[in-house]
């Protein structure tokens, strides 16, 4: 056996261009502050910078040094909240480690909180999945890269691998709301192959390369591999062991050009989101000479806006 390659770049693509479509009928701006010269963070800025760009979205960014006191963030994000060129914005994470990030986060207007990451757009998901508004852009992606290849988590075996707020915990509560029966394992788990072999998909998300072998992976599973790490001879690798895995599973992500784009993707799905709800609750303002209707269809099923 050898696996299907799931393409997330390709899936990435076409999501960017209905975004594209939307986008001509909307006043959307994608606003992303940088604090700190976070090597990888410029990376991910750029991309999505770039895709913004290709959806006809207009960017606005904000580069602030490693120095920057947590009040003057704050501030700025109060700022970006209140400017209607800016219908969606995220704040790059890490952050400097005298800013609490949680703070800055929960200072982000829930409506233009495109990264996903506010209590009150991740507690929304605890009710059911018409509730997902925007959620965090990887969990989502990860949704959508199964749901576009066919891939049903009805009363599938799901485990997780990795519990953070960005990914693990998130894609739990989606996949519970498409009726998943999901595991999460996690640095405290005992015996982690004895999980991992049971999952009919195997989603990864530890930053750790080769986390995952072949005698870990049960025969035709679907496996996701979220992470991104630099080899010894640097080149991008995930946390599975992409070449003996690929034997042995039934779907797999590769690292590059799996989950990576379709996050970006997700983000900018988002925005257009965003965007939607601002037209829909700010009636005064002219993105066209007609009414925008409020379709929140790119890329996951429709859902309610905000109240």
């Amino acid at each position: 056996m050898s696996a299907k390659i799931l393409d997330g770049k390709a899936l990435a693509d076409k999501i960017v261009e209905e975004c594209r479509q939307k986008s001509t009928k909307l006043k959307a701006g994608l606003g992303v502050i940088l604090v700190g010269d976070d090597l990888a963070s410029r990376v991910y800025v750029a991309n999505k910078k770039k895709f913004a760009e290709k959806a006809g979205i207009k960017s606005f960014s904000l580069e602030l040094p490693t120095e920057t006191r947590e009040e003057v963030l704050l501030q700025r994000v109060k700022e970006w909240n209140e400017n209607p060129d800016i219908t969606g914005f995220i704040v790059q994470l890490p952050l400097p480690g005298h800013i609490d990030e949680k703070k800055i986060l929960e200072a982000i207007d829930p409506k233009k909180d495109v990264d996903g990451f506010h209590a009150y757009n991740l507690g929304r998901m605890l009710q059911d999945k018409n509730f997902e508004i925007l959620p965090p852009a990887t969990p989502a992606g990860i949704i959508q890269i199964l749901e576009e290849y066919g891939i049903g988590v009805d009363g599938k075996e799901v485990v997780i691998v990795g519990r953070s707020n960005i990914v693990g915990k998130p894609l739990l509560l989606m996949l519970l709301n498409r009726n998943a029966t999901v595991t999460v394992c996690h640095s405290g788990t005992k015996n982690l192959a004895e999980h991992t072999k049971r999952a009919e998909i195997l989603i990864v998300s530890v930053g750790k390369a080769g986390t995952i072998t072949e005698d870990m992976v049960r025969d035709g599973a679907v496996v996701i591999d979220v992470g991104i790490n630099r080899s010894g001879g640097g080149s991008l690798v995930g946390d599975v062991q992409f070449a003996e895995v690929f034997k042995k599973a039934s779907f797999i992500t590769p690292v590059p050009g799996g989950v990576g784009p379709m996050t970006v993707a997700r983000l900018i799905a988002n925005t257009i989101r965003a965007a939607e709800i601002y037209c829909r609750t700010s009636p005064t303002i002219e993105n066209s000479n007609q009414p925008v209707p409020v379709n929140l269809t790119v890329g996951l099923r429709a859902r309610p806006a905000y109240p």
